[in-house]
């Protein structure tokens, strides 16, 4: 295998139809007994790069963010060696010019899907999921400064804003978050609580604004700003065989949502990214028909926001969910993520350099 890494498949137990909301599967690790090896090396090519491992290990359900040249690799999931997996607050960090790997300052707080942006030169993480037998949204809210690799309070979230998981997006000095969950408690017959909830949070004042409500609730979502729409892509609600192809567009100005041209597929867990005016989305988990929740996506399809049209473009190498991507230089990077339903993180680091849009094939 690459990289010697063995991108394993788990068997993954559905909930019941008769569940009023669907499962999380259960969570696989590369050391499940029975699991097997993916039986193909990866192919890269049309735009595809394998980049270097990321260093600290198999990571997913993370959050990425770019400062500079370097990709930020924050929280998330990592393979428990009593077994299963644990939430973590290690924060790794991708030189895209070296193709190298350091450490930075972890999170204050362990948490996996936390809700991140950048900016003016610091990360900002806004809550996001608990580890432990049930995760749970954390209302807890830190800055990251590059020059003193230190991450600093905030103030935390008002009560009823938390959750992690959501879609995020900047312009200017606001930080806009869509959807999300409020609890996903892994295993057969877990609850998970997606919810409608749209809010703004101003770095330079430190409020926070409730905004008009997605017209459903979103969890899983790919999510950028391009000029002055807040775009939500995808993503599912209250499990991973409820995924949408829903494509929903929020003018910052009037503050109205409107519905966009679906995607081709419909996907949960998906990673997303902005380049220019068009959102490129990568992977995903969940068959919208709920026959087979097992089922990881390698689908790579691109948005452009001015024609309100899709295109396809080459699948991901390696299939995951679970992870994230951001462009640096035009080339979007996507670290870690699961291969299998559920919890199967890898340390797969893979990039991507668009080309014409025009030149793919429309949906």
């Amino acid at each position: 295998m690459r990289r010697g890494i063995a991108l394993l498949l788990g068997a993954v137990l559905a909930a019941g139809p008769s569940l009023p909301a669907h499962a999380h599967p259960s969570h696989p690790t590369p050391t499940t007994p029975g699991a097997t090896p993916a039986a193909a090396e990866p192919t890269y090519g049309k735009g595809w790069q394998p980049r270097a491992a990321i260093g600290g290990g198999p990571r997913q359900e993370h959050s990425v963010a770019a400062l500079g040249h370097r990709v930020y690799v924050i929280g998330g999931i990592v393979p428990n060696p009593a077994g299963g997996v644990a939430a973590t607050g290690r924060t790794e960090v991708y030189d895209t010019r070296r193709d190298t790997w350091s450490e930075a300052a972890p999170l204050p707080v362990v948490m996996n899907h936390p809700n991140v942006a950048t900016v003016g030169g610091r990360i900002y993480v806004l809550g996001g999921l608990s580890g432990g037998a049930s995760w749970q949204a954390l209302r807890d809210g830190f800055v990251y400064d590059p020059r003193t690799d230190r991450w600093t309070p905030l103030p935390p979230m008002p009560a009823g804003m938390e959750r992690g998981s959501a879609a995020m997006g900047v312009r200017g000095t606001k930080i806009y978050l869509a959807g999300g969950m409020r609890t996903l408690t892994p295993g057969p017959g877990g609850l998970q609580d997606t919810v409608d909830l749209v809010s703004s949070y101003d770095v330079v004042t430190g409020r926070w604004e409730s905004l008009p409500s997605l017209p459903q609730a979103r969890d899983h979502v790919g999510g950028a700003i391009v000029g002055a729409t807040f775009y939500v892509l995808g993503g599912r609600d209250r499990g991973q065989v409820n995924v949408r192809d829903t494509v929903y567009a929020l003018d910052l100005r009037s503050r109205r949502w409107s519905e966009r041209a679906p995607m081709p597929t419909a996907r949960g867990g998906i990673a997303a990214a902005a380049v220019g005016g068009k959102i490129y989305t990568f992977g995903g988990e969940g068959r919208h028909d709920g026959t087979n929740p097992n089922t990881v996506f390698a689908e790579a399809e691109a948005y452009d926001t001015a024609r309100d049209r899709w295109v396809r473009l080459a699948p991901m190498p390696v299939p995951r969910h679970g992870t994230a991507a951001v462009a640096v230089g035009g080339t979007i990077y996507i670290p870690g993520g699961g291969t299998a339903g559920g919890a199967a993180p890898v340390d797969v680091n893979d990039a991507y350099r668009p080309r014409a849009v025009g030149r793919q094939a429309a949906s």
